[in-house]
């Protein structure tokens, strides 16, 4: 037992240490054993100290030779620590500062990556989404060769995933509140703005239900057309998904579309 408190106390005290050392370094006015710690600090993993040592002490490098390193160490120290905002900011002054730097595609790599880190959730606003989408292109467009390039495309592909999820979840909202018109409209544009979209499968599958919705519900001189229209859309959804998840509740309501298209054939005739 004594044994264990003398290592809580020995932990104690080293921690202790520690946040003296720490604390005189930032009161200190001597600037080499902050950047020597900084960078200890920066290699350890410790980047909220090296951050607030990088602070102080960048005004005091500028215009020498180690003004760069510094400067890249002190953006990425707020990417690590979820500042992405703060680190975009430093990235885009390191990109203005260094433009001739070998460290200029990673930066400008680093700056569209920041944005891709501040995309929300999809149900929430999507604007810094689409920034980041246009960083990423920049950065494409800029750096055709970058080692980055791979992963830059990726992320906007996640991005426009993202975006047109939103735009899904919007049309399918109005089958939820059975606004069937508005979501057969909605549906109908959102399948023509992205036709390679992963979402199509359930766009037509909440397409047809609306129409279905619609048209069992539907005036007699208005029926026929409605369930035919359904029925098109059925065809649809069986041609590009054969196994179509929802393969059940479509066989189930094709087969009373048919039903009801055969009986108003034979009163017609």
């Amino acid at each position: 037992m004594h044994f264990f408190n003398r290592i809580i106390f020995f932990l104690i005290g080293l921690l202790l240490f520690s946040c003296n050392s720490y604390q005189k370094l930032l009161n200190s006015k001597e600037n080499t054993p902050k950047l020597k710690a900084a960078q200890k600090y920066y290699d350890n993993g410790e980047y909220r100290r090296a951050n607030r040592l990088y602070e102080q002490i960048i005004p005091a490098y500028r215009g020498k030779p180690q003004a760069q390193r510094l400067i890249y160490f002190f953006a990425n120290t707020h990417y690590q620590l979820g500042n992405y905002y703060l680190a975009a900011y430093q990235f885009e002054s390191f990109v203005k500062s260094f433009p001739k730097s070998e460290k200029l595609d990673e930066a400008n790599f680093m700056i569209a990556k920041c944005y891709y880190m501040l995309s929300p959730i999809y149900s929430l606003d999507q604007e810094n989404t689409n920034q980041a989408i246009e960083k990423l292109q920049i950065f494409i467009d800029n750096y055709p060769k970058s080692i980055y390039l791979s992963e830059a495309n990726n992320f906007i592909r996640e991005l426009q995933v993202k975006l047109e999820k939103k735009d899904f979840e919007i049309s399918k909202q109005y089958y939820t509140i059975r606004d069937y018109k508005a979501a057969i409209s909605s549906l109908d544009n959102f399948i023509s703005n992205f036709p390679g979209t992963p979402f199509r499968e359930n766009a037509l599958y909440y397409k047809f239900i609306s129409q279905y919705e619609i048209a069992i519900n539907s005036v007699p001189n208005k029926k026929l057309v409605r369930l035919k229209g359904a029925k098109e859309t059925y065809i649809a959804i069986l041609r590009y998904y054969p196994e179509t998840l929802f393969m059940e509740d479509i066989i189930e309501k094709i087969e009373d579309i048919n039903k009801q298209i055969e009986v108003i054939n034979k009163t017609n005739t």
